[in-house]
């Protein structure tokens, strides 16, 4: 079984939705493979794959891969992945799955400046977007958990390109739907999936992002965080 690093946290209509697209995309991924493989909602929000037949290794590798794969043993020297579930001026904490969290203090975010809460709004840190951190072990052999250095260096990236408007509470196809409703799609290059209901619009040279989030926002019933080149 592979515990999916993303989470289903909507209702109603927009959760079938999602589920809708999750399938397909897992299908996309494995489907070509040769195995069975069963799609669940676990009780903490983060879907399941249950897989078996002979791909099923590389099944399991491809959506930990694609994904990330929450998993509930983690130990110093290891990279693995949660999704934000709150913050604070001294740090964002992190859904890791199975009951548990983990958090990342200010000072080992590695993001620059200012305290947890300028950051995540610095960096389009939207909630329950996924992030990779790291567990090590300070000289008093005490764990520290650290935003992983490729975390680091993907997020950077962000403030050195065109502009994003970053997502969350909605799928890939319903972000790019909405860009179009609002007459958008030529001030975009494209809609980058970060998590199921997590997305960002990477902007076109020129493009403004906080004027396509004043634009598209009130079609939006969701989270909208900028990054500013």
């Amino acid at each position: 079984m592979v515990v999916l690093a993303t989470k289903l946290y909507v209702e109603g209509e927009a959760r079938e939705r999602a589920l809708d697209s999750l399938r397909s995309q897992v299908d996309n991924t494995i489907g070509e493979l040769d195995i069975d493989w069963d799609l669940g909602i676990r009780e903490d929000e983060f879907p399941s794959v249950t897989i078996s037949g002979p791909d099923a290794t590389a099944a399991r590798n491809a959506l930990a891969e694609e994904w990330g794969e929450l998993t509930p043993h983690r130990e110093p020297g290891g990279t693995y992945v949660g999704t934000l579930a709150r913050w604070d001026d001294d740090g964002l904490t992190l859904d890791v799955g199975f009951g548990e969290t983990v958090r990342i203090e200010a000072e080992h975010l590695g993001l620059g400046p200012g305290d947890a809460g300028q950051i995540r709004q610095r960096f389009g840190l939207v909630q329950h977007v996924p992030l990779r951190y790291t567990i090590t072990e300070d000289e008093d052999g005490t764990e520290v958990v650290s935003l992983a250095e490729a975390e680091q260096d993907r997020l950077y990236e962000w403030t050195r390109g065109t502009g994003r408007l970053n997502v969350n509470s909605a799928t890939r196809a319903e972000v790019r739907a909405t860009v179009n409703r609002a007459g958008h799609a030529q001030d975009i290059v494209t809609v980058e999936r970060l998590g199921l209901l997590e997305q960002s619009v990477v902007c076109k040279e020129g493009t403004d992002p906080p004027g396509l989030l004043s634009a598209v926002g009130e079609y939006l019933p969701a989270e909208l965080l900028c990054v500013v080149p």
